[in-house]
This record gives C-alpha cells, structure tokens and sequence, in this order.
C-alpha cells in the first residue's frame, strides 16, 4: 500500500483505493461517483457508493478534488 496525508491524517492512496479512483475519475473529466477497488483498479469487486464508509468518501472526494485544484486532464 502507498500512503497519503490530508490534513495530518494518513490516507490510503494505492492504486484501486477511494482517493485514487477520485483523483481518476476526475482525471478523465468523469462526474463524481464513489467507488473503489479493494484487490485494486478493475480487479476484483467494485465497491460503490452504496457499501463504503464516511472515510472512504472523504477519501474519494478528497482524490477528486485535489486532481480538480491542479486542473490535470486527459487529452483526448
């Protein structure tokens, strides 16, 4: 696992894990939508919204939202 800190917490942010799939969906210019990869991305069960814990959400929404503060997009 590789680790993170926001705001002093330390934060999951391996490849799969809530903050990476926010940092990716906002990437690729994807609206904001929860969700994760435990085994990592696209492997293994997807967990949405629906299944994951307030950290975890902080921890998506934080990923999405430092991505939007740099303005890094795909290029198509």
């Amino acid at each position: 696992m590789e680790y993170g800190y926001i705001h002093g917490t330390e934060v999951d942010t391996s490849n799969g894990s809530p903050y990476d799939r926010g940092a990716a969906d906002s990437y690729y210019s994807r609206p904001r939508e929860p969700h994760y990869y435990p085994e990592g991305t696209y492997k293994g069960p997807r967990i949405g919204i629906g299944e994951m814990i307030p950290n975890q959400l902080d921890e998506y929404y934080a990923g999405y939202n430092w991505n939007e503060s740099f303005g890094d997009r795909k290029v198509y």
